[in-house]
């Protein structure tokens, strides 16, 4: 895990995004396409703002989403395929693909889905995030680090609902969907690189849990330990509980 701490969030944004785009040109220099995973929410706002005004080809881009709530229409303003095609896809190129989450339709067909569609298309680079709770995309503690199905049907904890409506995405804790669809920590662990952005002081605790605590599915984000090419963005508020010249314990 290589750990990256700016400024501020923006400072973060930047160089997230642009270490994002240079891992996506590396891929279709190598190969003639990338396939990617972004992630929502606020913590990337400044990470996407920064990687679509970079220089990419995105007619040789696959992008895969990462997690959905289940029954939540997409004109809702917390929608994530909502979030998706308003700040990324209304703003490149027409991409190769996009598969986009709809939580509209039976849950376990669309996990069928995109689990058949992902499984022919390895990950070049993920974006993800850290909830406030530790999870990776939806999955919360204690978190399937088990199941080989690259997308699955989990329920939201308190925590992290609670998240969503601190955000301002809902009007009320009842209007948060108790459940979504998600990647998989397995299948987002496949991901060649993962770029992880994690800005604001309410994600310190999270942060100092990923980075030094041992891993387990009580910590869920701590698994990107393992993982072999990690890139922890943070920005100083995130950063402010880890120990000096911290490192992961594994």
């Amino acid at each position: 895990m290589d750990i990256k701490i700016a400024e501020n969030a923006s400072e973060l944004g930047r160089s997230a995004g642009a270490a994002a785009a240079q891992a996506i040109r590396e891929a279709i220099a190598s190969k003639g396409s990338a396939h990617i995973i972004l992630a929502t929410g606020t913590s990337q706002f400044e990470t996407l703002k920064q990687l679509i005004s970079e220089n990419i080809d995105w007619s040789k881009v696959v992008m895969f989403h990462l997690d959905e709530y289940i029954d939540l229409p997409v004109t809702h303003p917390a929608s994530f395929r909502k979030y998706l095609q308003e700040k990324f896809i209304s703003k490149v190129p027409a991409l190769k693909a996009a598969y986009l989450i709809n939580g509209e339709v039976d849950p376990q067909a669309e996990c069928d889905r995109l689990g058949k569609a992902i499984t022919s298309h390895p990950i070049d680079v993920a974006l993800v995030g850290i909830g406030e709770n530790g999870h990776l995309a939806f999955n919360d503690p204690p978190a399937d680090f088990a199941t080989e199905k690259p997308y699955i049907i989990v329920e939201l904890d308190q925590a992290c609902r609670q998240q969503q409506l601190g955000e301002g995405w809902f009007k009320s804790l009842e209007e948060v969907p108790p459940q979504a669809i998600s990647m998989s920590v397995k299948q987002i662990l496949k991901s060649k690189i993962i770029i992880c952005s994690v800005p604001d002081s309410r994600k310190a605790t999270a942060v100092k849990n990923t980075v030094e605590q041992k891993v387990s599915n009580l910590y869920p984000a701590s698994i990107l330990q393992q993982h072999a090419d990690c890139r922890l963005y943070l920005d100083k508020n995130s950063a402010a509980l880890l120990s000096k010249n911290a490192s992961p314990v594994a």
